[in-house]
């Protein structure tokens, strides 16, 4: 068969399968019915009653209310507790949902080198003190003695020197003693008379103690060395990254080996858990609607039939965009909210980050 007939034979199977392909489609249209009318299934659907458990759409209270998403928070917001400097983390001293107080130490970096720095700048604190007291007090009383007794050694030489120049002065009128004697003589007086005066000045000052300079200089010099104290003191602190308020850990991000870098995630978040509040999305349209004070009755999936109720406690000062969305197809998600914090009366059963659905009392209502 030649090959040109191959190739028609070819295309008429080809276009008979896309014939079938577009009858079957035509067909799978007919039955399916018109789109702008709903099938049998989607009435019956759409008629069914629920019980409302699990639809938050259905949590509506009796009443005139302003209603939104909210979370669940602490009494004040969560703290993401971060370290200044970065390191290896030696120990986490926390676990979730422990309670700590303000100033303990939730998590330890690896701090050997800053130790090590704290010991060097005591030991230079201790010595820079004792250079000052030694300083202030001036030589021992043995160093006193002995400079005294120099002193009056000196001075009884100088004095016997003195009387022999006299002697051999008038030896030497009478013929007694030469004039080369007489001038070794007096040139040994004027040596011994130097050195008494240079150990009676030695003495002078071994009693007098240091100068003003002396103790100037000391006391700078302990000065510098407790700053280098306080500074290693600070660089070891910095290891220890410690709770800055009462209150729980919600979460530890961290574990031991690990290595941190500040600006990453928090080591690790707490949160003061004594009271719990709820942070409700108001959209706003509503907003003109809602005022401090106000009833609040908070509902959530987990609790059907339980109200926990409250008060509004703050009302934000400016629009933004929704926290809280409730998964829900027909959500408008570009709408902007008002940020409106409830009080709880009762709070048991609920978690930090949980959603609700949160209902204010409309004003004048």
């Amino acid at each position: 068969m030649s090959t040109w007939r191959k190739r028609i034979r070819f295309s008429r199977w080809a276009a008979a399968g896309a014939l079938l392909l577009a009858a079957a489609s035509v067909g799978r249209s007919v039955a399916s019915g018109s789109p702008t009318v709903p099938r049998p299934e989607d009435v019956a659907a759409g008629a069914r009653t629920l019980s409302g458990e699990g639809d938050e759409k259905l949590f509506v209270p009796p009443g005139a209310y302003v209603g939104g998403q909210g979370v669940v928070e602490p009494a004040d917001r969560e703290i993401e507790v971060a370290a200044a400097v970065a390191g290896r983390i030696a120990k986490v001293e926390v676990r979730e949902g422990q309670r700590v107080a303000r100033g303990d130490v939730i998590v330890e970096l690896d701090s050997a080198v800053e130790a090590a720095m704290v010991e060097i700048a005591k030991a230079e604190v201790a010595r820079d003190e004792a250079e000052l007291t030694k300083a202030r007090n001036g030589q021992r009383a043995e160093d006193r003695r002995a400079v005294e007794a120099e002193a009056q050694a000196a001075r009884a030489r100088a004095d016997q020197s003195k009387g022999i120049e006299e002697r051999l002065r008038k030896a030497a009128q009478g013929g007694g003693a030469t004039g080369d004697d007489v001038d070794r003589a007096a040139k040994q007086a004027a040596q011994d008379l130097a050195t008494a005066n240079a150990a009676e000045a030695r003495r002078n000052a071994a009693f007098a103690g240091s100068r003003y300079e002396d103790l100037a200089a000391a006391q700078a010099r302990l000065q510098a060395s407790k700053a280098r104290l306080s500074e290693a003191e600070a660089r070891l602190e910095q290891r220890l990254v410690r709770a800055p308020i009462d209150g729980e850990v919600l979460s530890v991000k961290v574990r031991a080996g690990e290595q941190y870098q500040p600006g990453s995630d928090g080591l690790v978040i707490l949160g003061d858990t004594s009271k719990l509040r709820v942070r409700i999305d108001v959209d706003e349209r509503d907003v003109a609607a809602v005022q401090t004070g106000a009833d609040v009755i908070v509902r959530v999936a987990s609790h059907p039939g339980v109200d926990f109720t409250g008060k509004v406690a703050e009302i934000g000062r400016r629009m933004g965009r929704k926290n809280v969305r409730a998964d829900d197809p027909v959500e408008r998600n570009d709408t902007k909210i008002l940020e409106v914090v409830c009080d709880l009366e009762k709070s048991g059963g609920l978690y930090v980050g949980q959603r609700v659905v949160g209902f204010v009392a409309r004003a004048g209502d």
